[in-house]
């Protein structure tokens, strides 16, 4: 089998985005990094997703996303750190397609925590091996003042893709993701998980043969996320 040494151009940008800073962080994801919670059940209308405005940002593989919360509630897929007007991903505002997914956008307020970026991604078929040439660790915490919460991401998966799977890894001392520590997490319909994406490398391993839609927000760690993952954990 290929190792993701074999694949990755070092040295890697992700490498360089800190791992150790002095941020609020949740105990639930001390050990693993990422938490799995109980499956969505109630159901999100497909024309919630399917009719958005998409744009061709690439992330994680062959990808386009759909903003529904940005900086400044303004269809752009870039970080929330535009030259003049730095900020932490977060205080984030809904945008012209929040409005054509009204489900979506209650859902992302219901939890209580402070959002930043809301996104669906459209993700297309890569097996494993080309996946894993776009393995990365995100820069959530760029401009986040010291002592507020840590930002990581929650994800809602869409479509179903049973056979398709998040693969996470912890960090290893070399800088690079550490094979030995790879954990799946399963992406059929109603899948959903919280991740330190700062703390693991991460993507997806899509082995469908339609496009898979989900559900990506950045949350602020504190008691209401606290108390919204305790609420929904399985």
């Amino acid at each position: 089998m290929v190792q993701v040494h074999e694949l990755l151009t070092t040295p890697h940008w992700s490498t360089d985005i800190p791992l150790d800073t002095p941020h609020e962080r949740l105990a639930v994801f001390d050990e693993h990094g990422f938490v799995r919670l109980r499956d969505f059940e109630d159901s999100i209308p497909e024309p919630e997703w399917l009719s958005l405005e998409y744009m061709d940002w690439k992330s994680g593989g062959d990808t386009n996303f759909a903003p529904i919360a940005t900086a400044d509630g303004e269809l752009d897929c870039r970080g929330f750190w535009k030259p003049g007007d730095e900020r932490p991903d977060k205080g984030g505002m809904f945008t012209s397609n929040a409005v054509k997914s009204p489900t979506i956008a209650r859902y992302v307020e219901s939890v209580g925590a402070d959002f930043g970026r809301v996104r669906i991604i459209k993700l297309e078929p890569q097996d494993y091996e080309t996946s894993l040439r776009q393995i990365h660790r995100d820069d959530n915490n760029r401009f986040n003042p010291p002592g507020e919460g840590w930002v990581v991401r929650a994800w809602l998966e869409l479509t179903d893709n049973p056979d398709s799977f998040m693969v996470l890894m912890e960090q290893g001392a070399d800088g690079l993701p550490d094979p030995s520590t790879e954990q799946r997490v399963p992406l059929h319909r109603g899948s959903r998980f919280v991740v330190d994406t700062q703390r693991l490398w991460h993507v997806v391993c899509h082995t469908g043969r339609e496009p898979r839609y989900a559900l990506i927000t950045s949350f602020e760690s504190g008691p209401a996320l606290d108390a919204w993952i305790q609420a929904n954990l399985p």
